[in-house]
């Protein structure tokens, strides 16, 4: 047996006695065995997969400590609890700690026994600080949410450009590991660079989450649909997003007026405001937060079964990372998108007033277009999502999503796109600007004043879509454009042009189909995959017996045992303290103090 087989096999001892699982997933193998080769590694996991424990291992097994760079300090404390829960040694340090306390953990550290230390990026600044890491033995630095130093990100952190520098100043360079949940290529590309990864291997695990359901609904009255679903889930956590904060605090009070147990949480609420928020929400003390998109990077909340988003996100990458905080646990989830045509226009507006430079503007409203594509997409959601993110080869259809669930058949619309295609060619011949909505006034034959001055009505294309409403033609050109006909070129007005696969369609030579619904879908569908059918009153006493042991422990629920772990209970209903130790995630330290505890309710309660 060589010396890798010999190391991952203490590392699945480690796995059994700190998390209680047998074997690693499939995409955690090959991360872990790069570390434990003393690789510098990148590992782009979707949410859920498990990335914090191929840091986690190799960090117990490597001699020192392994500095763990995570970007938001009002999750570290519950990062190191939920660590602490399990037996891991690890400890955090940031500003929230007075003097004393931080002088007590450098001393924990010295000491040997901690094997992890989170920091926030923001700590490199100090130089104190940096000379104080350097006089302990640092045997790996892992960068969380790595994503973060690039300014093409979508959490572009400055701090994290403190990274590389910091690294060069210790006085031996430690393993490098960096991980994300969402990167393109070009992301990827620039954490390799501006981390200074030597050599790394590149582990791209797939960005598929196949027990989160996906959905975009067009509803008339959202807070109606809100409501409605948050009372149809009303035992289930979840979170709301909104793109501002007035629709935040707004929804929240409609929620509560309705006697929905709501908390509200962003950027303009005091600190304080903002951690009973959280806290509230953590501990289950409420069931849904409404919430911008200041809450939620690193949340660790297990149990979340469903993401809403009120308003459409700005870009792809910050809508899947937030839909992404659903399932954690592997268990089934949904992630419902309620678009309205304002959404675009609020997001145009919050980035053109950004206060970035226009190269950065310009960046940021492209990949806009793609939110926008991705919400009238007529193909696949998850197709969509993932092949944006580099993965061509995934299948076409996933049959888990609001688009493949719908009743649909393929129409061929190359007439349609011919006379829309048309449009959009000779707007730009003339030097015209070609947005969406000069394009929908031409194909209506719109009366307005600034189109005739320009003389648009003389267009050969002028009134072709007189018949139609407005809604439908700007509709039908914003599908030819999700369906990579036309792109929308960003300046100081949004310009539609045509792209080279649509001048075959003007030619006659090529035809166009789309998969348009039969009817809209109000609701989005149950997942395909079936949920794990336990004893209803069984899992309701183990979740009861669960939060007072929380409350004993002054610890979120979750961090004593997952939703899965509870269902795993109801399942094999264990009759000893051996057999508990086969249900998924209990390992040794949490086994010897709720094992007992478990027990006598499994008992109490099984028919």
């Amino acid at each position: 047996m060589n010396d890798l087989s010999v190391q991952m096999t203490a590392a699945r001892t480690l796995l059994r006695r700190f998390y209680g699982y047998d074997s690693f997933r499939a995409a955690q193998e090959p991360v872990i065995e790069s570390l434990l080769s003393r690789q510098d590694t990148v590992a782009i996991m979707p949410t859920g997969a498990g990335k914090s424990i191929c840091f986690q291992i190799p960090a117990l097994m490597l001699p020192g400590i392994t500095l763990v760079i995570s970007p938001l300090i009002s999750l570290m404390k519950d990062q190191v609890d939920a660590l602490t829960e399990q037996g891991v040694p690890a400890t955090f340090l940031n500003s929230t700690l007075s003097f004393a306390e931080a002088q007590e953990r450098l001393k924990y550290i010295a000491s040997g026994e901690c094997k992890l230390v989170y920091l926030a990026p923001e700590r490199l600044e100090s130089e104190n600080f940096r000379r104080k890491m350097a006089a302990f033995n640092v045997s790996m630095v892992a960068v969380d949410e790595a994503h973060c130093v690039s300014q093409w990100g979508h959490d572009f952190r400055p701090s994290y450009r403190l990274i590389a520098p910091f690294i060069a100043g210790l006085p031996r360079r430690p393993l490098m590991g960096a991980f994300t949940a969402t990167a393109t290529p070009e992301v990827k590309d620039d954490m390799v660079k501006l981390l200074k990864l030597r050599e790394p291997r590149v582990y791209v695990s797939g960005f598929d989450r196949p027990n989160l359901s996906f959905a975009v609904l067009r509803e008339k009255n959202k807070d109606a649909f809100v409501a409605s679903f948050v009372q149809e889930h009303v035992s289930d956590a979840g979170i709301i997003y909104t793109a501002t904060r007035k629709n935040a605090e707004s929804l929240c009070d409609f929620l509560r007026q309705r006697n929905i147990r709501a908390g509200c949480y962003h950027a303009g609420l005091t600190d304080e405001e903002r951690k009973e928020a959280q806290e509230d929400f953590l501990y289950d003390n409420i069931s849904v937060i409404v919430a911008t998109c200041a809450f939620g990077m690193g949340i660790d909340k297990s149990n979340v079964r469903y993401v809403i988003h009120y308003n459409m996100p700005q870009n792809v990458e910050a809508y899947y990372q937030e839909a992404g905080r659903a399932g954690r646990d592997g268990e089934n989830a949904q992630c419902l998108l309620l678009f309205s045509e304002s959404d675009v226009a609020t997001q145009r507006y919050l980035i053109n007033r950004s206060g970035e430079d226009e190269a950065r503007i310009a960046y940021n409203l492209s990949r806009l277009q793609f939110m926008v594509n991705y919400c009238h997409t007529t193909e696949c959601l998850r197709h969509f999502i993932i092949n944006y993110f580099g993965d061509t080869a995934f299948p076409r259809e996933c049959h888990n999503c609001s688009n493949c669930l719908s009743a649909k058949s393929k129409v061929d619309v190359t007439i349609d796109a011919q006379k829309v295609f048309s449009c959009v060619y000779r707007l730009n011949r003339a030097k015209i600007n070609a947005s969406v909505v000069m394009v929908t006034r031409v194909l209506m034959g719109s009366k307005d004043k600034r189109l005739l001055a320009l003389g648009l009505d003389k267009l050969s294309t002028y009134g072709l879509f007189r018949s139609r409403e407005r809604g439908e033609i700007k509709e039908l050109v914003q599908r030819f454009m999700a369906a990579d006909y036309l792109e929308q070129r960003e300046g100081q007005y949004a310009n539609v042009v045509l792209k080279s696969s649509a001048y075959p369609v003007l030619k006659s030579e090529a035809k166009v189909y789309l998969n348009l619904p039969q009817k809209a879908p109000s609701r989005a569908r149950t997942p395909v995959k079936e949920p794990l059918t336990v004893d209803t009153e069984l899992f309701e006493a183990l979740r009861v017996l669960r939060k007072k042991i929380a409350r004993q422990e002054k610890v979120p629920p979750y961090m004593v045992f997952a939703d899965s772990a509870l269902r795993d209970m109801c399942a094999k209903k264990p009759r000893t303290l051996e057999a508990m130790r086969q249900v998924k995630g209990v390992g040794d330290l949490k086994l010897q103090r709720y094992g007992q505890d478990f027990l006598a309710c499994l008992m109490a309660n099984s028919h």
